[in-house]
């Protein structure tokens, strides 16, 4: 896949699933509604805010990185040509993932609502149980030792604090 196009799959696969997942369902949930903040902290609020931002920075960063690098989309049936491990990729081996749950928690704190907490684990748990049984073994599959390498050297959910760099 040219640049053009993976560049295309990827906006309109952007619009497709993430926003469809951390942006218009806990609108649907929350309707926007706030509640009093979380154990009276308003400062929770800030934080939910810079949480819920860091996350849409991270995605639209990653999927970028995925167009412009992989040559591909973050859809299936569209996948990147080359395994990218630069940016957030460095330090986490699903940052895309940890963006959108980031941006649904964020979510949850600003508006103080536990829905959206409840929202962000199930989406955990179906992601979590998506890359174990399906994306894992495929980039395995496709990328083989360098997948390898890679995966050995950076975790799944929880961020490195130094940037993995190839051997």
């Amino acid at each position: 896949m040219r640049k053009p196009e993976a560049v295309l799959g990827s906006v309109i696969f952007f619009v497709v699933a993430p926003l469809l997942i951390a942006g218009v369902v806990p609108a649907w949930i929350t309707h926007w509604r706030f509640y009093p903040a979380f154990l009276g902290l308003e400062g929770s609020r800030v934080t939910g805010a810079v949480v819920l931002f860091a996350g849409i920075a991270g995605l639209v960063d990653s999927f970028a990185r995925f167009a412009l690098q992989g040559l591909g989309t973050p859809a299936p049936i569209a996948p990147p040509k080359h395994l990218v491990v630069t940016g957030l990729y460095r330090y986490v081996r699903n940052p895309m993932y940890v963006a959108v749950l980031a941006a649904i928690l964020g979510q949850a704190l600003l508006l103080a609502d536990w829905r959206l907490i409840a929202y962000g684990a199930a989406f955990w748990l179906a992601t979590h149980l998506f890359v174990l049984s399906y994306e894992e073994p495929k980039l395995a599959r496709d990328f083989g030792a360098e997948y390898a390498a890679y995966r050995t050297g950076v975790p799944r959910w929880i961020p490195r604090i130094t940037p993995w760099r190839r051997q």
